[in-house]
């Protein structure tokens, strides 16, 4: 039996990882697979928060730069995280793991509203918890309302998972040269401009010290090592002092 390195973790999922080979969507055995990773992840007694956003199926800002309102289309992203929520949920009860979604808008009839000590509660009672609709605001993207929904919920560490094994100095598709990190800080990750998450996200993390792993969520099993503690992509956290 594997032994589990964190007891919370949050998992930040992006609605791109749920389309599998299509282009819009979801496809159905990517999101089983992961729902059956995730199930591995319960059994070891690792509690679970998930973040998942919205660009498999609607993307607020690409809309804005066509002319949309920006709140409106950001309004609009938050629905689809919903969307996403309530799929990954579904296929979660499938996998025998009880799961809840919550919601930081409003939309009672189908999940609950976000409530910090109720998430917590349900995270210690062995539910997977589904963090949709971002932090409820525009301008914010789901990648900083991970890093808040992970601090907030006092996870161990946040993973953002990715179609790569971490973070690398350029895009290894385009730059067969790059080099990946192992480890960085999150001021070099600012510095570099590494693309990792949005200046707000790692800043978040950054001030209430809250470790990410970035790794490659489409590789098998990968979830199941990366809270087993293995070496499997990169970790950014707080450097020497």
């Amino acid at each position: 039996m594997e032994q589990p390195a964190y007891k919370r973790i949050l998992l930040k999922l992006s609605g791109e990882a749920l389309m599998g080979e299509a282009d819009y969507g979801i496809a159905p055995e990517v999101i089983n697979r992961i729902a059956a990773e995730i199930r591995q992840v319960r059994e070891l007694g690792v509690e679970v928060a998930l973040v998942v956003g919205g660009g498999n199926i609607f993307r607020g800002a690409g809309l804005a730069a066509e002319g949309m309102d920006r709140v409106t289309g950001d309004h609009m992203g938050m629905l689809a995280t919903v969307i996403n929520a309530l799929a990954l949920q579904d296929a979660l009860e499938h996998q025998g793991v009880y799961a809840r979604v919550m919601s930081a808008i409003k939309i009672n009839e189908v999940c609950e509203d976000y409530i910090r000590r109720r998430a917590v509660r349900h995270l210690e009672k062995g539910r997977v918890v589904i963090l949709a609709a971002g932090t409820g605001n525009p301008f914010f993207t789901t990648d900083s309302a991970a890093s808040l929904r992970a601090i907030e919920v006092d996870a161990d560490i946040m993973l953002k998972a990715t179609k790569v094994d971490g973070v690398y100095s350029a895009d290894p598709v385009k730059d067969p040269n790059a080099q990946r990190y192992q480890r960085l800080t999150y001021d070099e990750v600012l510095e570099r401009k590494l693309g990792v998450m949005d200046a707000t996200a790692i800043v978040l993390c950054r001030d209430q010290n809250m470790p990410i792993m970035v790794f490659d969520m489409t590789r098998r099993n990968s979830l199941l090592e990366a809270v087993c503690g293995k070496d499997i992509g990169t970790i950014v956290e707080r450097g020497e002092p």
